[in-house]
């Protein structure tokens, strides 16, 4: 399974109605720490971000993501909204 795989299904929890998952990595090539790899940028559309401030909905992808974010994720730029933000 792909990370993007890994990470859609583990994002699932949040019951998306959309979801964009865009692997950076070729952009950061050299990039101290990157190990080649592991940049992504997510923009998500959920309904259980409704009533949670930024960081709040970042600790909840944080959260649904798990393990992937110390083993195969270096760096995640988030955009998440509600469906009414959408």
């Amino acid at each position: 399974m792909s990370v993007i795989d890994a990470m859609r299904a583990r994002l699932a929890a949040l019951e998306p109605v959309a979801i964009e998952i865009a692997d950076d990595s070729a952009q950061h090539a050299g990039h101290a720490g990157a190990g080649g790899g592991g940049h992504f940028r997510l923009n998500i559309v959920s309904s259980h971000f409704a009533q949670c401030r930024t960081m709040e909905r970042h600790r909840l992808v944080y959260d649904a993501l798990g393990s992937l974010m110390k083993r195969k994720i270096h760096a995640l730029s988030i955009t998440a909204r509600t469906p009414d933000e959408n």
